[in-house]
């Protein structure tokens, strides 16, 4: 089974730092009316506290728009919908994953309902979006990160990139954010995406590299 278009997207937030990258995919979902299957861990809601000054329920719907088509699920509640893989699911997102939770995750002891939920993801091969901030990496978070890769998540650390020439914070949650987003499937029009190159092919290799530099900023991979 995967991804079942116009389903719920499931979305945890647990207490890695990066609350501000919670907010703004919440918002996001909200902005283009997906439907949204929400859980905030205990540390979750403590991390929105310390790090946005969101301090409750109502401090979040303020912050992140319209809850018209937002359910927000008890954490500890693992017989809630998002548990079970007969409830339709657009795929999951936890955004931030510390890495206590991305290793339950990685050994399948779904000790709450936002680790039940990414169990479920995986075993109905739906989506799954990890978006751990954690730095330096160990081996064992090296090594849980593989496990789940195999399993078929996407690992994507909140590493912004720089090649937009960010102006302001916002500017590097929306480049996460909208990556996220992507990675979704869903439309969105948050933050830039990068275009270079366009109307230079006129089969001339040699043509339009004068700046060595240009054009190579989207490429994680360029030399």
């Amino acid at each position: 089974m995967t991804a079942q278009r116009g389903a719920p997207v499931t979305l945890g937030i647990t207490g890695a730092s990066g609350a501000p990258y919670a907010v703004r995919v919440l918002r996001a979902l909200n902005d283009t009316g997906t439907a949204v299957r929400l859980i905030v861990s205990t540390y979750g809601w403590r991390l929105l506290a310390e790090e946005t000054g969101i301090d409750g329920v109502a401090a979040l719907q303020t912050a992140t728009g319209d809850w018209s088509r937002v359910d927000l699920y008890d954490a500890l509640d693992r017989g809630a919908t998002p548990a079970s893989g007969s409830a339709p699911s657009a795929g999951m997102v936890i955004c931030p994953c510390s890495m206590g939770t991305l290793a339950s995750i990685a050994a399948g002891t779904s000790r709450n309902l936002v680790e039940r939920a990414a169990d479920v993801a995986l075993k109905e091969r739906r989506p799954l979006i990890l978006v751990p901030r954690e730095t330096p990496l160990s081996l064992v978070h090296l090594e849980n990160m593989v496990r789940l890769t195999r399993a078929g998540a996407v690992v994507m650390p909140a590493a912004p990139g720089f090649y937009h020439r960010p102006k302001s914070i916002d500017d590097l949650v929306d480049f996460v954010a909208a990556r996220v987003l992507d990675h979704l499937g869903i439309e969105h029009s948050v933050g830039r995406r990068w275009k270079s190159g366009e109307g230079q092919g006129t089969g001339d290799r040699g043509q339009g590299t004068g700046d060595r530099g240009q054009g190579t900023a989207g490429n994680g991979g360029a030399r």
